[in-house]
């Protein structure tokens, strides 16, 4: 029986990212319940968990994977690695037609390579079943008391990536001196939801969205909003159902949030049809409260109109300043607002969100690889196949026919 040929490759994209798609373990469990595969992981030394962790587990390491059928990886491959007519697993970051990940794709088709983006993977009601989103949340949430700390100088809290695991993480926020500090959440997935399990275990006390806009507290609180809390249509009589398909006729309504709100976590997905949080012009006004923002969905020029650029785990948060619009140093002056925006939070938390990652593939991706796709779960994520786009991503064909 010939076997399935499976690669972990290294991570090739500058900065690096310590992630990984299987942790050794998982990639025995695998290999036991599916002797039909084959498993290589290529040489890395910037990965969470070192070689001689996978050798251990009898795991082949080396620098030669041009055998594997299949490529497992995290970010965008460079060009110069990527081999002809195999499968790929990565976030490809080109579904939206990133502009910066063009030539990426135009090498993918070029090399007749299938393109399987994780952010694609879904179930019949179009769930996603693979994703960093909660750990995305957790660091970017843990990045936001941080980012209040040194503006404030109330306290000092290490760097998330210092940290050994999420264990340390939660130890680090307990008993923060917040005050009465307010915070919002929008969004209301995985990447929300991980950023409320930091305010629960930091201690801040959740009141509904109403009572955070008009209730006065001596303790922290935070609020989740989701979209109906913070857009109204432009018509009345429109029920909010027709948002998510017509997002256009529905205005931004969150001058209700931005006059009582401390921090903001933004962690909502953002279409592009639809209207801003907020203008600059509301960010310059003398009610505008909000110092801190963590824009966990980091959308440039997107939803939230000071994140012009993302920010890096080197240089975690600049400062927008809202009469001038202009980008600077980070804690420069105290009219300024602390953007956070990094844009690969997960990474600081590699190998806890590598655990959870390799769960998710193991449950979903790798049954469907061995035994069979009958739902379908790949062939709906894969965007190229032998040279072409397929029909359900065929709304890229002017993204590839640009130049840079």
């Amino acid at each position: 029986m010939s076997k399935l040929k499976i690669g972990l490759i290294r991570e090739g994209k500058v900065p690096p990212d310590r992630r990984v798609a299987f942790l050794p373990h998982q990639l025995n469990a695998l290999l036991d319940q599916y002797p039909q595969l084959e498993v290589k992981v290529e040489h890395s030394d910037i990965r969470c968990v070192s070689d001689q962790e996978y050798i251990a587990e009898g795991i082949h390491v080396g620098r030669d994977l041009s055998s594997a059928q299949v490529f497992f990886g995290i970010k965008e491959v460079p060009l110069s690695q990527l081999h002809d007519g195999k499968t790929y697993f990565f976030f490809s970051h080109t579904i939206k037609k990133q502009a910066y990940n063009r030539g990426l794709l135009q090498e993918i088709l070029k090399k007749r390579i299938r393109l399987i983006d994780y952010e694609c993977l879904t179930d019949h009601q179009g769930n996603r079943l693979v994703a960093f989103g909660r750990f995305a949340g957790i660091v970017g949430a843990y990045n936001a008391l941080w980012t209040w700390g040194k503006r404030t100088g109330l306290y000092d809290l290490p760097r998330a990536y210092t940290c050994r695991n999420m264990a340390q993480l939660h130890e680090e926020i307990k008993n923060l001196p917040l005050g009465s500090l307010k915070f919002a959440i929008t969004g209301g997935g995985r990447v929300s939801n991980g950023a409320i399990e930091i305010m629960e275990k930091a201690g801040i006390q959740r009141v509904s969205p109403k009572e955070l806009i008009s209730g006065v507290y001596s303790y922290p609180v935070y609020a989740q909003l989701r979209s109906s809390d913070y857009y109204k249509p432009l018509d009345a009589g429109l029920d909010f159902k027709a948002f998510y398909k017509n997002p256009e006729a529905f205005v931004s309504n969150f001058s209700d949030y931005f006059s009582s709100v401390d921090v903001l976590i933004h962690c909502a997905f953002w279409d592009q049809r639809a209207d801003r949080l907020f203008s600059q012009e509301e960010m310059a006004d003398d009610d505008f409260r909000i110092k801190v923002i963590a824009d966990i969905s980091c959308d440039i020029d997107g939803s939230i109109p000071s994140t012009t650029q993302p920010s890096t785990i080197a240089e975690p948060v600049y400062d927008y300043d809202p009469l001038s619009r202009e980008i600077g140093e980070a804690f420069s002056h105290e009219s300024h607002i602390n953007v956070m925006a990094i844009d690969n939070l997960p990474t600081e938390l590699p190998y806890d969100a590598s655990a959870e990652f390799g769960e998710m593939l193991s449950r979903y991706v790798i049954p469907a690889l061995v035994i069979g796709d009958k739902e379908d779960v790949l062939k709906k994520a894969t965007i190229t196949l032998e040279g072409e786009l397929t029909e359900r991503y065929k709304y890229l064909e002017d993204y590839i026919s640009e130049t840079a």
